[in-house]
């Protein structure tokens, strides 16, 4: 059994006994081992902005590491909620990218975890105009500020 299959069924069985009904699909793309959460039910699976779905995906990976300590990281989503809301947060930033571009002023992005600011980072990476930077703090949900890059 692969480490992905072994998540799926952690998932499933999760599930099952919260009483969802759900059909997994497995997917070994470019982010890396997904599992897709189809259901009738999916507010009730993501929860208030997305905070149920990363608990569950915090919880399967617990328990695969659990069971196979060199497994890797595997992604949960619900009904592509994940993958809209990372579409919503790189087009939401390139227009912001654009508003620094054009007006010089820098701008705020909401907090968001580090997953979500590695993905906002590495969308400015090779920009020659706009870069992004992680506000510091001790908190696990950081802004990122869109600054104009000095010549």
């Amino acid at each position: 059994m692969t480490p992905l299959e072994h998540a799926r069924q952690i998932l499933d069985t999760m599930l099952g006994y919260l009483g969802f009904v759900v059909q997994i699909e497995e997917d070994n793309g470019p982010d890396g081992p997904t599992l897709q959460v189809l259901t009738d039910d999916s507010d009730g699976l993501i929860g208030r902005r997305g905070e149920t779905l990363e608990d569950i995906q915090y919880l399967v990976n617990r328990v695969l590491q659990r069971h196979l300590k060199d497994a890797p990281r595997v992604r949960v989503d619900v009904e592509f909620y994940r993958s809209m809301r990372e579409d919503k947060m790189v087009a939401r930033a390139k227009e912001l990218g654009d508003r620094v571009r054009a007006t010089g002023q820098s701008a705020d992005l909401p907090p968001m975890n580090s997953y979500y600011r590695r993905l906002i980072h590495n969308v400015f990476v090779n920009d020659p105009e706009v870069m992004s930077v992680s506000q510091e703090g001790n908190a696990r949900f950081k802004r990122i500020v869109l600054k104009r890059r000095s010549s």
